[in-house]
């Protein structure tokens, strides 16, 4: 059942994204940050206006995908025309590395000479 008001058809989809099925690059998944780098200007296509405001601050892909009620996959062709006119920026979270997540080695052996002292 179609919103009231949205039309969700394949041609408008088509349209959305100049015909294009995917964008050129592989910098958005789901959980890609994306942030605005300007305001929206007079004449953008009304979804990349949308898309500026809502990344006024660090948004997932999935999120703008949910409030524009748009796949996913044709969010990112959008945000990839974004991404390379610079109105945006993009980060993907970093997992932090097992390495990253253990203490400094120099500091354990410190704190065991320290209780080996007590």
């Amino acid at each position: 059942m179609s919103r009231p008001g949205r039309d969700d058809s394949p041609d408008r989809l088509y349209t959305l994204t100049g015909g294009r099925s995917r964008s050129d690059t592989g910098t958005f998944d789901l959980v890609t940050l994306v942030v605005a780098e300007c305001d929206p200007t007079p004449g953008m296509q009304s979804e990349h206006a949308a898309i500026l405001r809502l990344c006024q601050r660090p948004t997932a892909v999935v999120e703008v995908a949910a409030e524009l009620g748009l796949p996913g996959s044709i969010v990112r062709i959008m945000l990839a025309d974004l991404l390379d006119t610079g109105r945006i920026s993009a980060r993907h979270p970093r997992t932090a590395r097992a390495a990253d997540r253990l203490p400094d080695p120099t500091i354990l052996e410190q704190v065991l000479v320290g209780l080996r002292n007590l």
